[in-house]
């Protein structure tokens, strides 16, 4: 079969690799097409855990080809997604119910073979329906699994604000699971103008251009948010989505006090945060951090089968496994680009 495949970082190439079997419970997988994000540039520059050789891609949707030995609940021929995380359940965390903490996590893609490809087998417990669902919206469901993950872990209360810095695919994704999670007022700030119009159309509460953060015009950008937000004092809830610690060090200072800031964007490891432990302790601030999702597949596809949480005009480009240089480029360095999609 045909895929992208990396020997090593920095160094994609579309090529014909052996075709997979699936394993006793496993479910092979022909790819209709997955999405690129964020990770899988880190994972090009060899970070977020990457192990060589590795076919990349964990957001994938396609139809069930064929079932391992042992595998039930599936029929050839369905619609699946593939959650793409999977625990080792023999550590600490593992143990005591803690999955998405799990010490050994293997993930689809990342540290094992994934879905920018023609094929892919995966174990049967990380397989769910997507019959129904549209193409364009079924590639979204590993994203909006995530954007779940993050509702999970900030639980707001009911009638808060909440300020979204980025109008990213899985900052949009948020932004409406927590409109429709009890969140009153929902702002989305990015410098993008194409990106927040289609936030707007997806029924987000207030959308705010903002120039690029710099040095120095951060607190100016500070002060124009807190006067748009509906109190004028600033946000019960604050997510970074951008994976810029510039852009999170706006955070607190965007806080009301006793609110939350939710780092959602993947940072370089590098990255640092400048926070006052001081501001954290007088104004009773917290910090959450929110990683892969583990068991928010299912609310997930729940939330697009409804309708409450739309994907309509995220994807905005798409490349084939010859053109994986150019979805890179694209990524890095157009502006218009919101979610893309890779097509074998």
């Amino acid at each position: 079969m045909r895929a992208v495949i990396y020997d090593q970082a920095l160094e994609p190439q579309a090529r014909e690799v052996a075709d997979p079997r699936p394993g006793d419970g496993e479910v092979l997988i022909t790819v209709a097409q997955a999405g690129f994000c964020g990770t899988d540039l880190h994972l090009h520059h060899g970070g977020f855990g990457a192990r060589f050789p590795l076919i990349p891609g964990h957001e994938g949707v396609g139809v069930v080809t064929a079932l391992g030995r042992g595998t039930t609940g599936f029929d050839v021929g369905q619609q699946v997604v593939v959650n793409p995380n999977a625990y080792c359940g023999l550590c600490a965390y593992c143990r005591a119910g803690d999955l998405v903490r799990c010490e050994n996590l293997l993930a689809v893609g990342v540290n094992r073979d994934g879905m920018f490809a023609e094929q892919v087998a995966v174990p049967a417990d990380q397989v769910f329906d997507a019959e129904g669902l549209d193409l364009d919206t079924a590639v979204l469901v590993e994203p909006a699994s995530c954007a779940m993950h993050g509702l999970e872990r900030l639980r707001p209360r009911p009638g808060s604000s909440a300020l979204v810095f980025g109008a990213g695919p899985t900052g949009s994704l948020l932004a409406q699971m927590m409109a429709a999670g009890g969140v009153a007022h929902v702002t989305v700030a990015d410098p993008a103008a194409a990106k927040l119009e289609t936030v707007r159309g997806l029924g987000i509460d207030q959308t705010v251009p903002i120039e690029l953060i710099t040095d120095d015009n951060a607190e100016s950008v500070v002060e124009g948010l807190r006067a748009a937000s509906p109190t004028g004092t600033g946000y019960d809830v604050v997510v970074e989505a951008t994976g810029s610690a510039t852009v999170g060090n706006l955070g607190v200072p965007l806080l009301r006090n006793g609110g939350t800031l939710l780092v959602y964007g993947v940072a370089r490891e590098d990255a640092r945060l400048a926070v006052s432990p001081y501001e954290l302790f007088r104004r009773e601030l917290t910090v959450l951090g929110s990683f892969a999702e583990m068991t928010s597949f299912e609310a997930a596809i729940a939330m697009l089968r409804s309708g409450r949480v739309r994907t309509t005009g995220l994807i905005t480009h798409r490349f084939g496994f010859e053109q994986y240089a150019d979805a890179i480029e694209a990524a890095q360095h157009d502006r218009s680009a919101h979610k893309i999609v890779i097509t074998p």
